[in-house]
């Protein structure tokens, strides 16, 4: 599911791409655990967002990045379609920390968040200025954001197959049910994870990349688009591995936070099997 959408120039996020203004949906996930209940993989944006961003300095954080959204794109709208309430979400997996990730995070409280240590260590002191160029926005995080987290225990690693890039993954939940693995480089300590269906087997590659097109052609960002990275160098090798992975693991399906191909495959807002 998107809750809520960005628009960009095209040529920024991909090389070779049109001077022309797209769309970028703020996806997030629902994950049906056989007995940890509906997961969440981010929550998109929310109301929220505008609020936080009303004042200066977060102010530049809207204008560089224009959102658009309605009440029925929150998630909690769209899982309440579902039959779905916030209070049934026991846990929110974030892929990092920022304001397009974590805004719903107010609406769920009885969720514990579940993350990479060096992705909040990395927002978790910035305010004003230091916060928007990492493009985190503080007011987002519930008052008892830290009480109920769980961050990923690193020492809980899990073999992954030999034709994967990603030589260890982390088992989230120690059933091997939620694979992360670690995808840096866009912000700092961002994971994505694998999961499996009956039928389907997916990669949840958070910002990793940005379309479907990207990583099956190997087509990087526009220089310019580093400047909101955290580590160029590593967001090149995430990159790749994320190619690797489309041209080495066909039968794994890799989901881009932001990428219209897939909304659109979906049906906005369709189901995986």
């Amino acid at each position: 599911m998107a809750a809520g959408y960005c628009t960009h120039k095209e040529r920024v996020t991909i090389r070779g791409g049109s001077s022309r203004t797209v769309r970028f949906p703020a996806l997030f996930a629902l994950i049906e655990h056989p007995e940890r209940g509906p997961i969440l993989f981010d929550t998109g944006y929310t109301e929220r967002f505008f609020e936080e961003t009303i004042r200066w300095p977060y102010s530049l954080y809207g204008r560089m990045t224009p959102v658009y959204y309605t009440p029925q794109d929150s998630a909690v709208h769209q899982l309440r379609q579902r039959g779905i309430e916030p209070a049934d979400i026991r846990y929110i997996i974030l892929s990092h920390f920022h304001a397009d990730h974590i805004a719903g995070l107010r609406d769920f409280p009885n969720a514990e968040f579940i993350y990479l240590q060096e992705a909040y260590e990395a927002v978790r002191y910035r305010q004003g200025w230091s916060a928007v160029m990492a493009g985190y926005l503080p007011g987002l995080l519930p008052d008892d954001f830290e009480a109920r987290s769980l961050p990923i225990d690193e020492s809980c690693l899990i073999e992954l197959p030999q034709e994967l890039p990603f030589k260890r993954g982390m088992d989230i939940f120690r059933d091997g049910s939620v694979i992360a693995v670690y995808v840096p480089g866009h912000a700092a300590g961002q994971i994505g994870i694998m999961v499996s269906t009956k039928s389907q087997a997916y990669f949840l590659c958070a910002d990793a990349v940005w379309s479907s097109r990207a990583y099956r052609e190997l087509l990087a960002p526009h220089w310019m688009a580093g400047f909101i990275m955290a580590n160029r160098v590593q967001y090149m090798d995430s990159f790749c591995k994320v190619h690797q992975v489309y041209k080495q693991c066909p039968e794994l399906r890799i989901i881009p936070s932001h990428c219209s191909e897939v909304w659109e495959s979906l049906g906005q807002g369709g189901v995986m099997g």
